[in-house]
Parts: structure tokens; C-alpha cells; sequence
């Protein structure tokens, strides 16, 4: 494998896990900002607030977005196996 290649798979592995990660980190973010400002607000500076509506919102966006994000990584995976004998060489 030269260089090129290495770099070529890492590149790719690097995209899926931000592709993969990025809906999931927005949903967290979008709800953080919401109970920041539900608590800046209303003057309630309780710091376990944030982490149920967080946990919560992250459950409910791996209910909906999990089967994207696994054909997302079945589809890495298979194209990286497919190309193996490519790799020992």
C-alpha cells in the first residue's frame, strides 16, 4: 500500500465518523443553547438541568437517525473489506 492509499482510507474513515456524528452533535447543541438560554432567562443555574433534556434529545435523534448512520458505516465497511486484497499487496 503506498502512501496515496493510506491516506486516501483514513481521509474516507475521517468524512464517515464526521458525517455520521455531525446530526447527532447538532441535535445535543440546538438543545443546550435552548435550556442555556431557558436558564439564563429564568435565573435558574442548576448544571444537572442540561443533561436530561441532552440525553433525551440524543435517544430520540439515534430513534430516528440510527438506521441512516448505520447504512452509513455498513456501506464503509463494505466498501473497505471489498477492497482488501488491495491493501496486502
Amino acid at each position: 500500500m503506498t502512501i496515496d492509499e493510506v491516506t486516501a482510507v483514513a481521509q474516507t474513515a475521517i468524512y464517515t465518523i464526521i458525517k455520521c456524528s455531525a446530526p447527532l452533535l447538532l441535535v445535543s447543541l440546538c438543545v443546550g443553547l435552548i435550556v442555556s438560554i431557558f436558564q439564563t432567562v429564568t435565573s435558574i443555574q442548576e448544571q444537572t438541568l442540561t443533561f436530561v433534556p441532552k440525553i433525551l434529545a440524543i435517544f430520540l435523534g439515534l430513534i430516528l437517525m440510527g438506521h441512516w448512520i448505520m447504512n452509513n458505516m455498513v456501506e464503509y465497511m463494505i466498501e473497505l473489506w471489498s477492497n482488501f486484497g488491495a491493501y496486502i499487496n
